[in-house]
């Protein structure tokens, strides 16, 4: 009987298998290596086409908007191909080394230097900012509202341009002063004529004073009273002016009143009725002034006695004290003779006639003068 005999097919398949594996391993490096290539040479088809792609790309410089063809792929080269230099202080919109596309917005802003004194210090600083008011707020610079700032706030920055804070400083302070007393000074008619009485002292009063002070940077530049009160009033000092006259002694004379003395007088000898003592020289002409008569008046230059007024002649007299149309002798005047009267001629007081008013004015006034009194006639030389 024949006996079949089975092929051992296991042995052949095993070693076909391990084969397969020992390729499969042995080529996996190789094929990831192909993979890793082809996709890199994919990638670098791509950069290399799209990097010499022309774009489209808007740069704006400090406000100023430029539409720019490039074929950069990068911003830096970008810049560097349109000569834009970039400082350490300037802003860009995006990142140096940041990929640019077509239709892009570049924004780059430079910084100026500005120069800032403030508080005592001067120094130089870099902003991106356009106005005074936007660099002082980035700068952290502290500004109140009474400070000044030059120039103002809104005055568009430029290079190298001072920026100026000064401090204000107002400050109130009070202060004290003594205000003075007035002297009044009363007629009192039962005092006699001369003599002064003090009737009230006088006490000064005080003022207290609010003066506001300005301070620009510690240096006061103006002062100005924002109130005045007066704390304690001033007491007026009052004085009393005696006004009472002593009555005049008058002695009436007459043609038949006996000499009293003869004297010699410029070469003249004559004998006094009367002798007047301290007595007050006036002047006055036959103006406006001291007549109240114009010329053309009918009565311009009469006397009370109805004579005509002559310079080195005419004196006016109480006739009380010198009778009408006597002469007298005035030490320093000489001869004259008693023609006018006036309301304020009164005791021993004489008005001595001049044709001048200026020569009357400048006469002035002339007291404690000795006048002899004569009579109705002139002496003559002997």
């Amino acid at each position: 009987m024949g006996i079949l005999q089975v092929k051992d097919t296991h042995g052949k398949r095993s070693s076909s298998m391990s084969f397969a594996l020992r390729w499969k391993r042995e080529n996996l490096r190789l094929i990831l290596l192909s993979a890793i290539i082809s996709i890199a040479m994919t990638f670098m088809f791509l950069v290399l086409l799209y990097g010499t792609a022309v774009k489209s790309v808007s740069v704006v410089v400090n406000g100023q908007e430029t539409i720019v063809e490039t074929k950069q792929w990068v911003l830096q080269r970008l810049l560097d191909e349109q000569a834009i230099a970039i400082g350490p202080h300037d802003e860009v919109s995006i990142p140096l080394n940041a990929a640019i596309k077509d239709g892009d917005r570049i924004e780059v802003t430079h910084a100026i230097p500005v120069i800032v004194k403030a508080d005592g210090k001067t120094s130089t600083v870099y902003t991106t900012e356009r106005t005074v008011q936007a660099a002082i707020e980035e700068l952290h610079i502290p500004v109140r509202d009474q400070d000044k700032v030059q120039p103002p706030l809104h005055t568009v920055l430029d290079n190298e341009l001072t920026v100026t804070v000064v401090r204000v400083d107002t400050k109130v302070a009070e202060s004290e002063r003594s205000m003075p007393f007035s002297i009044v000074k009363k007629v009192d008619p039962t005092l006699a004529a001369g003599k002064e009485k003090l009737v009230q002292t006088g006490k000064e009063g005080l003022i207290v004073e609010s003066i506001e002070k300005q301070y620009e940077d510690g240096v006061l530049i103006s002062k100005k009273m924002v109130s005045k009160v007066v704390q304690t009033a001033a007491v007026d000092q009052v004085v009393a002016i005696g006004t009472k006259k002593e009555e005049p002694k008058v002695t009436v004379l007459s043609s038949k009143s006996p000499s009293i003395a003869t004297l010699a007088k410029g070469g003249v000898n004559f004998k006094a009725k009367s002798v007047l003592k301290n007595v007050t020289l006036t002047a006055y002409s036959a103006g406006v002034a001291s007549t109240g008569k114009e010329k053309g008046h009918p009565q311009y230059g009469i006397t009370a006695s109805g004579t005509k007024v002559q310079e080195g002649r005419t004196i006016a007299v109480d006739p009380k004290i010198i009778p009408i149309g006597w002469w007298v002798y005035i030490e320093g005047i000489g001869f004259r003779r008693a023609e006018d009267k006036g309301s304020a001629i009164k005791g021993n007081k004489i008005d001595v006639y001049f044709d001048s008013t200026k020569v009357a004015n400048k006469f002035g006034r002339k007291k404690g003068i000795t006048v002899y009194v004569l009579g109705p006639n002139k002496p003559t030389a002997s």
